[in-house]
């Protein structure tokens, strides 16, 4: 893939078009499409704004993959809806929601626009090999700060973070990265070990919040160092850091498996140019009828047509 590559995080989008848009959005049956008609919005203005040259909408095909559990039980606990035997466990996602997903997939389907989501991993895990891959600049659109870790200047590599609905996006670049955290994109990542995150139920190490994991790493430079000096008894570290590191050996030794995010996930065979006319047009016609996507779908057919 070569020109600039558009990287969505859709569930991490679609969520966020769902909060944003008022449930008032409807179809003529009187079902909620905010969230189908939100993230259309969303993608129009992304096109529009930022003219990637291709784009591909990555989804969660496993939310909370059994190897990532294997490794921290507690990883994503609080988020399941449902223990299943066969298959993801269902994650916790509200009522009017969950009937739209599948109208967003459809309604991309038939756009044309590149979907792509791969059995045992989650769309960040899509994303990061999309962007090992990727030949030109790509650009990252999540409300998931996990994906700062992909950010690299020297590879324009950048994440566009929506701060506020969809038309104001922080630019996060490694300048952003050293401001806000100390770290860069590759540093992200062991900082956000070292803390923990609440969110995805990652426990950290106790009594290391991000100003101190901050501070270690740009004291010894990445997580393998810091763990080295632990046996070093001349390096820069308090008694309190290296009780509380050496306590966190075991959490340590795994946790990075959880929190990067994979570069080899088995892509299929995918076109990611954007589609200039719908790929099914009357597929697409009787989606639009159906749900009453108006506005929101013309729009961006017209942006997609230029």
């Amino acid at each position: 893939m070569t020109g600039r590559l558009m990287l969505l995080d859709t569930a991490s989008l679609y969520f966020r078009a769902y909060f944003g848009v008022p449930d008032s959005v409807r179809a003529p049956d009187g079902t909620p499409v905010n969230a189908v008609r939100g993230l259309l919005d969303f993608i129009d203005r992304l096109v529009k704004d930022h003219r990637p040259d291709q784009l591909v909408a990555c989804m969660d095909a496993d939310w909370r993959p059994q190897w990532r559990v294997d490794l921290i039980p507690t990883y994503k606990a609080h988020r399941v809806a449902e223990e299943r035997e066969a298959g993801p466990d269902a994650e916790e996602v509200p009522d009017t929601l969950a009937p739209q997903v599948p109208v967003i997939e459809d309604v991309l389907d038939a756009i044309g626009i590149a979907r792509v989501g791969v059995a045992r991993y989650e769309a960040d895990d899509v994303i990061g090999t999309f962007t090992a891959r990727a030949a030109g600049p790509v650009d990252i659109v999540t409300g998931d700060r996990d994906l700062y870790q992909l950010v690299d200047d020297a590879r324009g590599i950048r994440v566009l973070y929506p701060l506020k609905g969809v038309g104001t996006l922080q630019l996060t670049d490694e300048a952003v990265l050293r401001e806000k955290y100390g770290v860069d994109g590759r540093g992200y990542a062991d900082l956000a070990l070292l803390r923990g995150d609440p969110s995805d139920g990652l426990p950290g190490v106790a009594g290391i919040g991000e100003k101190t994991a901050a501070k270690l790493l740009a004291e010894f430079g990445d997580l393998d160092a810091i763990m080295a000096a632990l046996d070093d008894p001349g390096a820069k570290l308090t008694p309190s850091q290296r009780k509380r590191l050496d306590e966190a050996r075991p959490y340590v030794a795994v946790a990075p498996k959880v929190v990067r995010v994979a570069a080899d996930v088995p892509l299929p065979d995918v076109d990611p140019a954007l589609p200039h006319a719908p790929r099914d047009p009357e597929g697409l016609e009787r989606l639009a009828e159906r749900w009453g996507l108006g506005g929101s779908l013309q729009r961006l057919l017209t942006t997609l047509a230029r």
